[in-house]
């Protein structure tokens, strides 16, 4: 990364309609992809603080077909125990940000009440006003985290050998952040 700065400041909320947390997995001989559509948080970068807090409504998970595969994956204790965990939460307070443009985020992901510490990089926008005036920020991250560590431990053997469902997840968070009022 290039030289540690500061290019802006002050809070910072995600902007739901125009953000996306995503998802993909292998899956037998492709790759699965799915999303969150309810997602919620801020950003805050002052003199003496920077976090980055985040959730998503498991609930609202892309999955609408089959029913049951639906519910397997969001209330099944083989996944996100919807029941029990109704959301995914991220917060950092570790948030790098290079002249050239890049991120590093470096924070706790939780996940069926399982916290791990994750790293995410990717890039940032810097503010810049829309037609109407809203001064809008961006920060697209990407991260690849063994899904066992989260304890989603769920697998089934293929007749010729290997997994049905890969380990390693790729999470893709692409925020458009909304300057607080």
């Amino acid at each position: 990364m290039a030289t540690a700065v500061r290019p802006f400041t002050g809070t910072y909320d995600i902007d739901p309609v125009h953000s996306s947390v995503q998802f993909a997995v292998e899956h037998i001989v492709s790759t699965f992809r799915a999303s969150f559509d309810e997602i919620a948080g801020c950003l805050r970068m002052d003199d003496s603080e920077t976090t980055l807090a985040a959730s998503a409504v498991v609930e609202s998970i892309s999955i609408a077909d089959p029913p049951e595969f639906r519910e397997h994956v969001v209330n099944g204790e083989d996944f996100f125990q919807a029941h029990a965990h109704p959301q995914l939460t991220f917060h950092s307070d570790r948030i790098d940000l290079g002249d050239d443009g890049t991120a590093r985020v470096v924070g706790e992901l939780t996940i069926r009440g399982v916290t791990r510490a994750l790293a995410a990089e990717g890039s940032y926008r810097t503010p810049t006003r829309d037609p109407f005036g809203t001064e809008r920020a961006a920060l697209h991250l990407s991260a690849t985290l063994d899904r066992r560590d989260w304890d989603l431990s769920f697998q089934l053997p293929l007749p010729d050998g290997g997994d049905a469902v890969g380990w390693e997840v790729e999470v893709t968070a692409n925020l458009e952040l909304i300057r607080a009022t």
